[in-house]
């Protein structure tokens, strides 16, 4: 197994692609922008030789147990409580679930454990979940913003108590705030969460002044109509050389394509050259401090061509860097 920060890759092995059919069976009302297209474009745009080299694989189930990692028992009841046998149920004003919702979201949380045990494990330099629906909002006992749970820290949990890490970092270039990642991870001092996004925005949060119960929360705003300028100063300037000191094990990236300028639901600027860069740059941490080891999920990104170019543009640097 590749040891935890000797920069080495693994001859032969590549990016790990995890996805499962069941996230294309949580149907949204119609004109909802979280909508089965979303994945159907990133799997159809995915399936061009350049992604051939590709380990493929099949997400497993999360047990039950893995969602109660961050997730009390009567808030997981409560959900599944809720799904229909026909039609779809608001739990909110955005967050719909269907028949297929339960399936998808826990196939879901299955894949991005399935695909973090695969790069622990040194069977792949780092992956990538392709999954819906996303989960950075939802909080500990409250679905919101598309989300039912919370996919990404229930993975960061999982690497800290079962597999022995004791730093992991989970950065988050949705455009809307990870609220629910932070309000799941506010008093884990193993770990430390980075949130970039556009504010003022929905849900409102995520200000500077939102530090963690131990200081492990850093949250950096852009301003409305900020480009690939100000997100790269951002990054550079406040984010990486925190992250650099922290010297993380491993590198959680709550995948959020939203903050591109076509995007429909938030004005940042950003081009599938700036997720380019911000990847490479997460790469060369990981690289230095943690094998190389990145777990990457896809959480927002609404219009269906720029989700797909950047969710490409962002995979295709992950494989380069694996390999």
């Amino acid at each position: 197994m590749q040891g935890v920060g000797d920069g080495l890759s693994v001859p032969g092995m590549s990016t790990a692609f995890f996805t499962d059919p069941a996230c294309l069976d949580h149907v949204t009302p119609p004109g909802h922008p979280e909508r089965v297209e979303r994945l159907r474009a990133i799997l159809s745009i995915l399936e061009a030789p350049d992604f051939d080299a590709l380990d493929r694989r099949t997400a497993p189930t999360a047990p039950l147990a893995e969602l109660l990692r961050c997730h009390p028992q009567a808030y997981v009841d409560r959900i599944r409580d809720a799904i229909p046998d026909l039609g779809s149920v608001a739990l909110d004003a955005d967050t719909h679930v269907s028949p297929g919702s339960w399936d998808a979201a826990v196939n879901g949380v299955g894949a991005v454990l399935g695909a973090l045990n695969a790069v622990v494990a040194g069977e792949a330099p780092n992956a990538f979940a392709a999954v819906r629906p996303p989960g950075h909002h939802a909080e500990t006992a409250k679905p919101m913003g598309f989300c039912l749970f919370g996919t990404v820290a229930i993975a960061a949990k999982r690497a800290l108590d079962l597999h022995g890490l004791n730093r992991v970092a989970v950065l988050d270039f949705d455009v809307h705030h990870g609220n629910g990642t932070q309000d799941l991870l506010w008093d884990e001092s193993r770990a430390l969460f980075v949130s970039s996004h556009q504010s003022p925005l929905w849900p409102g949060t995520g200000s500077p002044d939102e530090v963690g119960a131990h200081g492990n929360v850093l949250n950096v705003p852009l301003a409305p109509g900020s480009g690939g300028a100000e997100f790269r100063a951002a990054w550079r300037d406040d984010v990486f050389p925190r992250l650099e000191a922290f010297a993380p094990e491993l590198i959680l990236v709550s995948a959020g394509f939203d903050a591109h300028a076509d995007d429909p639901l938030a004005n940042l600027n950003l081009l599938e050259e700036d997720f380019v860069w911000i990847t490479e740059r997460i790469c060369d941490i990981a690289r230095r401090h943690a094998g190389g080891r990145v777990v990457s999920a896809l959480e927002g990104g609404y219009h269906l061509d720029a989700l797909a170019q950047s969710t490409a543009a962002h995979v295709k640097v992950l494989m380069e860097w694996g390999a």
